[in-house]
Formats: C-alpha cells, sequence, structure tokens
C-alpha cells in the first residue's frame, strides 16, 4: 500500500523548521537520531505535553544490573491488574515518548525503563555492552528485580525486537501477552520498507538523499532537511511534535544507536545488519497483538506479513498515523489496547484474526 507524498498530510516545504538554516545541526542530528527508532485523526491531537498521564502512584529507583544503574518507572503500582511492561526503541530512545500508556495504569501497574546507553540510566563507553544479548539480559534483571512474575510486555520498533528476542531465547513464564507496536521482525525487510517510501518523496529531495548516503555526508544541511520531511510523513505526524518526544531527543543515546544501527535512517551497517526472526514467529506461543500506523515506517503489508507468521496473532492499522501512531491515535491505541488485554485475560480461549 504506497502512499505518495501529500495524501493525508502537507508538508510546507517553506516552514522554518525544515530550512537548513533554520535548525542548528546539534538539534538536527538528534532528530535524525531518534526518528530511528528500530527503532494518529491524522493528527489533531497536539501531543504529550503533560510529563504525567496518571494521577496514581508513582514510584522511581534504580535496578543495579552489571554494575551498572538502569532507571525505572512505575505508574499505577497500586492497581490489581497484570502489570504491562514497555520496552522503548532506538536502541538508544528512551521511554518518555511512550509516557502517553501512562493512562493505561487506572487498570494496572505501567512500568518503564531507560536501557543502558540512554534517558536516565547510566551511559557507557563499552561498545562490547551494545549487544542482543546484553539487552535480553538486561530485560530479565529487571523483570526479576521488580517481581514481575506475571506481565505483558509492550515493545515499541527495537522495543519489538528486543521482546521477540527475549521470548525466544529465554522462554520465560509468566507472559500473559505480547503487544509489537511499529514492529520490526526483519531489518532487511525495513529497510526496503524505508526505500520505497523515500521512492515516493519528491525527485529533488530523493537525490539529496542519494547523493549524501553515496558520499557519507549524513550531516549536510540538505540531508537533514530531506530527512524531516520523511520524519513528518512517516515517523511523527503530529505538528508541532510533542513534549515527550523532544524530551527523549535530549536524552537520547547517540553511541548506542550508530553502533547497533548505523548513521541514518536508509544505511543500515551496525550489528543489527541482517537481524531476522520471521521465521521464528511461529515458535511464540503468546497472545500477540501488532500494531502500525498506516504510513508507518512498520508498514501495514510489512506488519501484515509478521502477523501471518504467527497463528491466532492480532493485528491493528491505525490509519492516518505513522510510527509514533500511539501518540498520534492516542484514544483508539489506548483503547484497542484495553480491549486486548482484557480478552487475553477474561477470554483466553478467544482469538481475533
Amino acid at each position: 500500500m504506497g502512499v505518495g507524498v501529500g495524501v493525508g498530510v502537507s508538508v510546507d516545504m517553506n516552514n522554518p523548521r525544515l530550512q537548513s538554516g533554520g535548525v542548528k545541526m546539534e538539534k538536527t542530528m538528534k532528530i535524525r537520531l531518534i526518528a530511528l527508532s528500530i527503532m494518529s485523526a491524522t493528527v489533531l491531537f497536539s501531543g504529550c505535553t503533560n510529563p504525567h498521564w496518571s494521577d496514581g502512584p508513582v514510584q522511581e529507583g534504580t535496578v543495579s544490573f552489571q554494575g551498572r544503574s538502569i532507571w525505572y518507572r512505575i505508574v499505577g503500582a497500586d492497581k490489581p491488574g497484570i502489570p504491562l511492561l514497555a520496552l522503548h526503541g532506538g536502541p538508544g530512545a528512551p521511554h518518555d515518548y511512550l509516557e502517553s500508556i501512562e493512562a493505561l495504569a487506572d487498570e494496572r501497574p505501567v512500568i518503564f525503563y531507560d536501557q543502558l546507553g540512554c534517558g536516565n540510566s547510566d551511559r557507557t563507553n563499552d561498545s562490547t555492552l551494545w549487544t542482543i544479548d546484553y539487552f535480553v539480559e538486561e530485560l530479565a534483571a529487571v523483570r526479576k528485580e521488580l517481581g514481575l512474575k506475571k506481565v505483558h510486555i509492550l515493545g515499541q520498533s527495537w522495543g519489538s525486537m528486543l521482546a521477540v528476542e527475549y521470548i525466544l531465547r529465554e522462554k520465560p513464564s509468566g507472559i500473559k501477552s505480547l503487544i509489537l507496536a511499529g514492529p520490526c521482525m526483519s531489518t532487511d525487510r525495513w529497510v526496503a520498507d524505508q526505500a520505497n517510501w523515500v521512492s515516493q518523496l519528491p525527485d529533488s529531495l530523493r537525490q539529496v538523499i542519494t547523493d549524501c548516503e553515496a558520499s557519507g555526508d549524513f550531516a549536510h544541511p540538505a540531508y537533514q532537511e530531506a530527512l524531516m520531511v520523511f520524519y513528518h510523513l512517516h515517523v511523527c505526524r503530529l505538528d508541532p511534535w510533542p513534549d515527550c518526544i523532544n524530551r527523549t531527543f535530549e536524552k537520547f543515546g547517540q553511541e548506542v544507536y550508530q553502533y547497533m544501527w548505523g548513521p541514518s535512517e536508509f544505511s543500515l551497517t551496525g550489528t543489527l545488519n541482517g537481524w531476522d526472526r520471521t521465521e521464528d514467529l511461529a515458535k511464540i506461543d503468546i497472545p500477540t497483538l501488532f500494531t502500525c500506523g498506516e504510513f508507518d515506517e512498520a508498514t501495514p503489508e510489512t506488519t501484515e506479513y509478521y502477523h501471518s507468521k504467527m497463528p491466532g496473532s492480532e493485528i491493528h492499522v491505525f490509519m492516518g498515523a505513522s510510527h509514533n501512531h500511539h501518540l498520534e491515535s492516542q484514544k483508539e491505541f489506548l483503547q484497542v489496547v484495553r480491549d486486548f488485554l482484557f480478552r487475553v485475560v477474561n477470554f483466553p480461549r478467544v482469538v481475533n484474526f
């Protein structure tokens, strides 16, 4: 389902935010990197301007893992429902942009944590720790320390990769469901989908991207300008971008992102190159919901393909939305997740196809 530029969104090429002279390079680089989170009413919602979505009790602390501090936040710790653990994208995109799902804490504890190298957790220059092995072990340690014997897991973008790796490697008990939002189950397929989106950009922008990628000049102002257009189409279609995304930018882990993914959205040169768990999805016998936006980097076609590989899983596509459909279509997203969690707990034999 290819979607051309100008369908469902208008991009003002004279917008100062898309002008190379109007954006400081340091901020633009952070925007470029966070948008690669591997990691929605078309966007009338103004975004997460309130830093807290729930009035319930909040607990914050750290888990010590391999001598480093991993920060966590629990909202609604007093609620009786099975906890929901959120895995952020990136790698290196801290939890802030996911905070709207705190609204689910009226029924259950909602837990966030920032992975090593970003956000409120420790930073490190030790690239030997920037591996799938490490992040799976970190997830297991956080879950054990917080006593999450029964838990739902929501993984967004790179968080979906981490969730699937955790299930397949650890075979943990007590996982009641998976929610894979803007999922990536194959980095090759992800890159191909971005190439398809890029092919639908205006010729001038497409040429800039091609030239700068070929020369490796990822900091060129024209390249940054072209990427901003892409991001407003396929990463977050809210205008202006909400404060929670800006806070994620400010605490973004550029080093871990560049090491594991690469220098840009379209250049996969990091250690995740060639990662693919598509054919292993059938091994996961856990109720699973796939979600994506109509204009998502995780395209509806690819997300449907993943869904087809996991018998009994469910899928929901948010029309008019993109990669951050949990923000763009906030009310719809929360209701879809609530309904899914309700069915999982109360009608475990009922599956929607």
